[in-house]
């Protein structure tokens, strides 16, 4: 009897054993990721169904064996919705210490300053986490910046992001305009932010680009912007090649060399800087600009000053080879 007993006892401490042991191997030994895996937790998901999908994606051995072993040893904590990223063979513990932390992985879409709307349809459209298609959008409703995406969004929810980013600032920039900016609407600063954009790659120059543009607005003198001339033909890409005669005489609603005043729209999506240059423009009698080899420009009050201007830059160009 006494024998019996101490046997009993000992099969029950070996039984014991063995369960803690698979309990404890099963929950902090590795498991069987072969390589690193990114993981989407889907928004309101249950543990069952997240369980479901981690077996699924043989991220663990057993479903009903992690969630027992996550019941017991999980602490109470919550999984997180988002995309993560499991580590190669990462153990049942430590998926799910990284389901229930912070480390989901971001990702982003940039729309750089002055991009036209045209090239942002195609960005959003080239993202494979992104679902759904989306329309070209208006020209100059998009605001350049940085936006977080998440796994399995729609590419409507992030333009309708971008978007209201561009109401936003817009407004809250108008507010703040300055009383000599020559915009009448938000609708004519944004315009005019857009040629800005187009006009000049070196940020420091917006200001002054935006005085001799507004110069010219108040004065009833064609604006003559290049990139007015480019935007009917090519919606805002590169145009690839020199403007040919013709496009210069064309007749149409953006073209500055054949019109008084704005174009019937932006030209692209105008940066929130280019929209504050707009807004609040350098006090400058310049009338006139062209390139200086430097990326920028040289700007001229009279015709005499900018026809010097224009032959440094010919001399430029033809020391380049480019003639």
């Amino acid at each position: 009897m006494r024998r019996g007993c101490l046997f009993s006892g000992l099969a029950a401490i070996v039984l014991g054993l063995v369960s803690l042991g698979w309990l404890l191997g099963g929950w902090y030994l590795g498991g069987p990721l072969e390589k690193d895996t990114a993981f989407v937790v889907p928004d309101g998901a249950t543990l069952g169904q997240v369980t479901a999908l981690l077996e699924k994606d043989h991220a663990i051995s057993s479903a009903s064996g992690f969630k027992l072993r996550a019941r017991i040893f999980g602490a109470g904590g919550s999984i997180k919705a988002g995309e993560f990223m499991l580590p190669k063979r990462a153990s049942p513990s430590k998926i799910l210490r990284v389901l229930q932390g912070d480390e989901v992985i971001r990702r982003f879409v940039t729309v750089p300053e002055g991009m036209p709307s045209i090239m942002v349809q195609e960005r959003l459209m080239g993202q494979p986490a992104l679902t759904g298609s989306v329309d070209v959008p208006a020209e100059g409703s998009v605001l350049p910046d940085t936006y977080d995406i998440e796994r399995g969004e729609s590419r409507q929810a992030v333009l309708l992001r971008m978007q209201a980013a561009m109401q936003r600032t817009l407004a809250e920039l108008w507010e703040k305009r300055a009383p000599d900016t020559v915009a009448k609407t938000p609708q004519e600063a944004l315009i005019l932010a857009s040629i800005v954009e187009k006009e000049t790659g070196k940020p420091e120059e917006r200001p002054m680009v935006a005085g001799l543009y507004s110069n010219r607005v108040r004065q009833g003198i064609m604006l003559q912007a290049d990139p007015t001339i480019i935007y009917p033909i090519t919606k805002g890409k590169p145009l690839g090649r020199r403007i040919r005669q013709s496009e210069i005489q064309a007749i149409n609603d953006y073209n500055t060399y054949s019109m008084v005043g704005l174009p019937r729209g932006p030209i692209t999506n105008p940066g929130r800087a280019s929209i504050e240059a707009v807004l609040h423009p350098a006090q400058t009698q310049a009338l006139y600009m062209v390139a200086d080899g430097t990326g920028g420009h040289a700007f001229a009050s009279t015709l005499e000053q900018h026809n010097a201007n224009v032959q440094k830059w010919f001399s430029i160009r033809k020391a380049r080879g480019d003639f």
